[in-house]
């Protein structure tokens, strides 16, 4: 009877530490990453377009959607290539150290990467010194992923 439980605390232990070890490292809005627009038309039509939720595709446990069956494909050949710096956070936040909430209209694609920001406000600081911001994002990622608290 001991043996079992143990087993079962064990167990139940693995399997909660699992899960947060496989968690989406893409943020996920309403069940969707980037609340559900195509990654793949900031690049191809270098504006925010709204997927559908019949286009859609997995990577790294997060659900993308897209506005068509090309976009979804092209994603799903090179995710890497699409999906949002940071995953998906804020890249001004990202630099200054915290996670935040991101407003898909604030975009800017820096050498073939995708860089959301939280409001159109953040995203003229961000425009100020983009190449300082990315070098202090990237310095900051591997901190900034552990945090579990978002700024709203």
């Amino acid at each position: 009877m001991n043996h079992r439980l143990t087993f079962s605390v064990v167990l139940a232990l693995f399997t909660v530490f699992m899960g947060v070890a496989c968690a989406s490292e893409y943020v996920e809005y309403g069940g969707v990453a980037i609340n559900g627009y195509d990654p793949v038309a900031y690049f191809t039509e270098r504006k925010p377009v709204k997927g559908a939720p019949e286009f859609r595709a997995e990577f790294q446990g997060a659900t993308f959607q897209f506005a068509s069956a090309d976009h979804r494909d092209r994603f799903a050949a090179k995710p890497e290539e699409f999906a949002p710096q940071y995953g998906g956070y804020c890249a001004y936040g990202t630099a200054k150290g915290y996670k935040a909430k991101i407003d898909p209209e604030a975009f800017t694609v820096v050498q073939g990467k995708l860089y959301l920001n939280y409001s159109d406000a953040v995203q003229t600081r961000w425009l100020s010194d983009i190449p300082g911001y990315i070098q202090q994002a990237d310095a900051n990622w591997p901190e900034v992923q552990k945090q579990t608290r978002v700024r709203e």
